[in-house]
């Protein structure tokens, strides 16, 4: 029933602005406080399904976000081919979850084409071409850089989310048992 409420409460765009705020607003040394906090092995954190569906997103976001440095990183070298991750893949899987939870307090992730899930909490995305930016690249190259950097940002951003959500439902558990 939470995770209803948390989905239909109030829109995405919402609650990715508050939750952005927050974090820059922080201080500095807070700012890498929290970062630093996030290092932590997140499957260990699992105590719940909205858990670990934020645990999930974090994990996809961090691969991500790493794909995505290296479009970046690599865009001088002759031959290179950028990749990305199936997103609209992951987003839809995480909603079929989601609505098999609110039906029936259960989680049920089922493997893709481009992402496997494995014991213990662990799955494995399968990076894949990226049509779009490769053609970009070879057409204009600081569009693709920029359409890169526009895709790095909306990465963070999801990452932040999900993080500040976990970080907010961590503590209201931690308070539910003293």
């Amino acid at each position: 029933m939470e995770l209803s409420r948390m989905r239909n409460s109030v829109s995405p765009v919402t609650n990715y602005l508050s939750c952005f705020l927050s974090l820059s607003s922080a201080k500095p040394q807070e700012r890498m406080r929290q970062q630093e906090g996030l290092r932590m092995n997140l499957t260990s954190l699992i105590t719940d399904n909205i858990t670990e569906i934020l645990v999930k997103i974090i994990e996809f976001t961090r691969t991500r976000q790493k794909i995505i440095t290296q479009n970046i990183t690599n865009v001088n070298n002759p031959g290179f081919v950028p990749k990305e991750l199936a997103v609209n893949e992951f987003s839809g899987l995480l909603n079929n979850a989601i609505d098999e939870h609110i039906r029936n307090q259960r989680l049920l992730l089922r493997d893709t084409e481009n992402i496997k899930f494995g014991a213990g909490g662990s799955f494995e995305v399968k990076p894949m071409v990226d049509e779009h930016s490769k053609e970009l690249l070879e057409e204009n190259r600081d569009e693709y850089l920029e359409l890169q950097i526009t895709k790095l940002l909306e990465n963070s951003l999801n990452q932040r989310v999900a993080a500040e959500l976990l970080r907010h439902k961590q503590k209201t558990v931690s308070t539910d048992y003293c």
